[in-house]
């Protein structure tokens, strides 16, 4: 089955399927590229285990690559051909004709504390890489042809691999912890590559079936989300969608939110995105920065969208979501938002703080130049907004406490407007020298996630601000003629996608329609030129740092749902109105009147 735009540059988007903690790539580390692809675990850490190097008669082949969602292909010009298929999560499915492979360790020394050891098992015959760095196995198995095991049992610097060779050979590469039955094969590889064509497709269908020619990165942006999902393992305790599998694999307390409303159209799935930080919330109510594998780290916390989060989500799941769901949410969002209001807030204050702009989830903005700690703008619009959502909640569920959560949502409003606000808008504080941050970045025009809550007079006030963010691609984080622009500055000019949603969000609901329109129509052509990475050069459009980015995909498939459903409302609605029109023409034309 072949996938309509789905075909992808494996050096920018790694093959491998959901469940699954590895992939193949020849992304081996924080912008490490590797002249071959290598298997790659996502189990404690990033870790390129084997190198894959075509072989013709002992020498490296060179090759051409090409990904689809269910098989990766090598080419040689000889017509030589190696591909690849993850017939099962933990199993890479591989085959070659008339081309050798070298599986070999990707680091060449072995001691007692780091590399890889090989070895041939006496059960099957099978030879076996023991990695220091994953503590796992990684078995090859040879189903046809000859293998030769090169470096087996030896210790130190030295060469170890297997190598394949003949006219046709296939093996397959197996990774586990300690123990494992020797390999049976149960399907041929076609059929293993129908079967995870079918698996994709499937999710395909379930994720984007609005899909049309008018988002034709649809089907990349599925696959980028599929082939990032992780099964629960080691600290994650759900099914859960890396931020990558290049070197962000990791969850952070902000990015999931955009997964979850990408996979609404899934509800489990977008339910355990939504919820998997929260598995690690402490005893303050403080989420952690981030959540991978073999790591919890709460030296930051991410910015409070999950209020604004939530109930998007909620507008667009299929089905409501259970009482004790929303039970579940409504404490973990309550001890969340509490966290805020009395770790983050000195006694007396009306407004609470970040300790660092990496709180923020704007790393470098900016707004934090002056100052670290700041009372920012963003941070109160946000809560406004958590606030209110759990007094909906709290109604809904019969909480005592709804009235309290909307008490303290109009005192924030009211902070907000009138100690972070003036004539020319937004600005961030110092709470402990009263100086006023500077208003360049697009982070101070954040507040536009209130909508309806800010007055018009700031609404067109804000638009302004933000216009002058607005490039041929989209919204840069910081105005291209700003002196502190920096092509590719993190949040200091870059392209964002979180940043582009809550801001065209925000605009919508504040009936800005023209610039939301502006903003999403030009991010979805973006990522159409330039896929999904982590962000983007806001003059030349060029994708920058992790080029597989999941956030990214996400938005681009909400955008592109978003338009689509406004395209059919616009078409019913115009349809709508042509039958009415023949109704009332009808009902006064002469020859449609009674006569008696």
């Amino acid at each position: 089955m072949t996938i309509d735009n789905a075909a992808f540059d494996v050096r920018e988007i790694p093959f491998s399927r959901r469940g699954s903690w590895l992939d193949l790539s020849p992304v081996v580390g924080l912008h490490r590229y590797a002249d071959d692809i290598h298997l790659v675990t996502h189990q404690t850490g990033m870790h390129a285990v084997l190198a894959l190097t075509p072989d013709a008669g002992g020498a490296r082949a060179d090759t051409e690559w090409r990904a689809e969602p269910a098989r990766l292909t090598w080419t040689s010009a000889s017509g030589g051909v190696i591909e690849a298929v993850f017939e099962g999560p933990s199993a890479l499915r591989l085959r070659g004709r008339g081309l050798g492979l070298r599986i070999a360790d990707a680091a060449s020394e072995l001691t007692p504390f780091t590399g890889t050891y090989l070895y041939r098992d006496p059960i099957d015959g099978a030879s076996v890489f023991t990695s220091y760095e994953t503590g796992r196995r990684y078995r090859v198995s040879v189903l046809v042809g000859l293998a030769h095991t090169v470096g087996a049992e030896r210790l130190g610097v030295s060469e170890r691999h297997v190598l394949l060779e003949g006219d046709a050979w296939e093996v397959v590469v197996e990774e586990y912890e300690t123990a494992r039955p020797p390999y049976r094969a149960t399907a041929s590889f076609d059929e293993a590559v129908a079967a995870v064509d079918a698996e994709f497709s499937a999710y395909l269908d379930a994720i984007a079936p609005w899909r049309d020619g008018a988002a034709p990165a649809a089907a990349r942006a599925a696959y980028v989300l599929w082939s990032a999902t992780v099964p629960p393992g080691g600290f994650l305790r759900r099914e859960s969608v890396f931020m990558s599998k290049h070197w962000m694999d990791k969850v952070w307390s902000w990015d999931h939110c955009f997964n979850a409303l990408a996979l609404a159209e899934m509800p489990r799935l977008a339910l355990d995105q939504f919820l998997t930080p929260f598995d690690h919330q402490d005893a303050s109510g403080a989420l952690p920065d981030s959540v991978t594998h073999s790591e919890v780290l709460y030296n930051y916390v991410k910015p409070p969208i999950h209020g604004w989060a939530l109930a998007r989500l909620r507008e667009r799941l299929t089905a409501p979501l259970p009482v004790d769901v929303l039970e579940e949410i409504y404490d973990r969002l309550a001890t969340w938002t509490r966290f805020w209001l009395d770790a983050r807030r000195p006694e007396g204050a009306d407004l609470p703080h970040y300790q660092h702009g990496n709180d923020s989830g704007w790393d470098n903005s900016t707004m934090f130049d002056a100052d670290r700690v700041l009372v920012a703008p963003d941070l109160a619009a946000f809560l406004v907004l958590q606030l209110d959502e759990l007094a909906r909640l709290g109604d809904e569920l019969g909480r005592p406490d709804a009235e309290v959560w909307r008490t303290e949502a109009q005192r924030m409003l009211r902070a907000l407007l009138s100690q972070l606000h003036d004539e020319r808008g937004f600005f961030a504080l110092a709470p402990l020298s009263g100086r006023r941050s500077s208003r360049t970045s697009l982070l101070t025009s954040m507040p536009i996630v209130l909508g309806t809550l800010l007055t018009e007079a700031d609404v067109s006030r804000t638009a302004v601000s933000i216009r002058r963010h607005l490039t041929p691609w989209g919204l840069a984080t910081e105005p291209i003629d700003s002196p502190h622009y920096e092509p590719d500055g993190y949040w200091r000019g870059p392209i964002w996608a979180p940043s582009t949603l809550l801001i065209e969000d925000g605009l919508r609901r504040a009936g800005a329609v023209a610039l939301a329109d502006e903003v999403s129509s030009r991010f979805l052509r973006l990522c159409e030129r330039s896929g999904f990475a982590e962000n983007f050069d806001a003059v030349t459009g060029e994708g920058l740092r992790d080029r597989a980015y999941t956030w990214t995909a996400s938005v681009y498939l909400i955008f592109a749902r978003d338009a689509a459903a406004r395209v059919a409302q616009a078409h019913t609605s115009d349809t709508t109105t042509r039958a009415e029109a023949t109704v009332h023409e009808r009902a006064h034309s002469p020859s449609e009147r009674h006569h008696p």
